[in-house]
Formats: structure tokens, C-alpha cells, sequence
């Protein structure tokens, strides 16, 4: 089941996806593979603090963030990963760590790896660990509008 807040939120503007069930898998990569889909295509959601405000980080899960790369790309912002603490209440109707990658739906910037960019579709969490929602990547950009970043490297 899609979070109501991003299900109103495809419906309503008529966007194009596809829904997939897949059994309870709890890290991007494992998720990837349960929905059958290359991780360079599956967005995975790290949740920052910049200068101390959350903002979402979406990159391939084949890839981790490097926060001294993020740092200085937003002109050398203080950048640290948040603690779920601290946005477990932003996604009332996500479970934690499911969060799809749409803060603008939860008043929460983006950003967005540029290697997503050269995909097609992406997939990505759709509020809970066992749902997931494939979508064309152009979409998702105009629907979230991220700023998009070059700044992560292989695991």
C-alpha cells in the first residue's frame, strides 16, 4: 500500500507509475532486488540535516553519500545525516526508513544524485517495506522539481 499523502499525490496529477508489492525488505539495495530492478535505478532516501534543516538526499542504492561532497556542492553548508529521531514525525503516514523520495509533499527539500537523471524510470520506497512504485525519472523530476548533484560515489 502507497502512503495516502503520495497516492492522493500521483492520482491527482494523473502521473504515470506502476505499483509493486514485494516482500518486507528493509535496506535499498535488498529492495532493488526484490522488485527485480537494477540498483542504479532503485532512488534510495538519505535523510540530512543542512545547516541544521532536514532535506532528503536521493542517490542510486548502489551509491553513498559523501557529506564533505554535498557540503561543499551547497557552498559549504554543514551537512551531517540525520538521526530517524529527528524526521520520524515529518512521515506520519510512512513507516520509518520507507519514506518515498518526495519531501516536497512533507515540506522537505530534495536533492537528487545526477546519475538518476540518466535513468529512464526509477523505483523507489512508497511508504512502507514491502510496496514500491516504478515511475519515469522525468516525471518524477517535474512532480518533486530537486536540485540535482553530482556527489556520490560507489560502495
Amino acid at each position: 500500500m502507497l502512503s495516502p499523502r503520495l497516492h492522493s499525490f500521483l492520482d491527482e496529477t494523473h502521473s504515470h507509475y506502476t505499483t509493486l508489492h514485494h516482500e518486507r525488505t528493509v535496506t535499498a539495495p535488498h529492495t532493488a532486488e526484490a522488485v527485480r530492478v537494477p540498483r542504479q535505478q532503485f532512488a534510495k532516501t538519505v535523510m540530512l540535516k543542512v545547516d541544521g534543516a532536514l532535506a532528503m538526499y536521493v542517490m542510486p542504492s548502489n551509491f553513498h553519500a559523501d557529506l564533505h561532497r554535498i557540503a561543499l556542492a551547497l557552498a559549504g553548508a554543514n551537512v551531517e545525516l540525520a538521526h530517524e529521531d529527528e524526521f520520524r514525525g515529518l512521515f506520519p503516514d510512512c513507516e520509518p526508513g520507507a519514506m518515498p523520495p518526495f519531501g516536497n509533499l512533507y515540506g522537505v527539500p530534495v536533492y537528487v544524485d545526477s546519475r538518476l537523471t540518466e535513468q529512464d524510470r526509477i523505483t523507489f520506497n512508497a511508504g512502507t517495506h514491502t510496496d514500491a512504485v516504478r515511475m519515469p525519472y522525468a516525471e518524477f523530476e517535474q512532480l518533486v522539481q530537486p536540485q540535482v548533484l553530482w556527489l556520490t560515489h560507489m560502495m
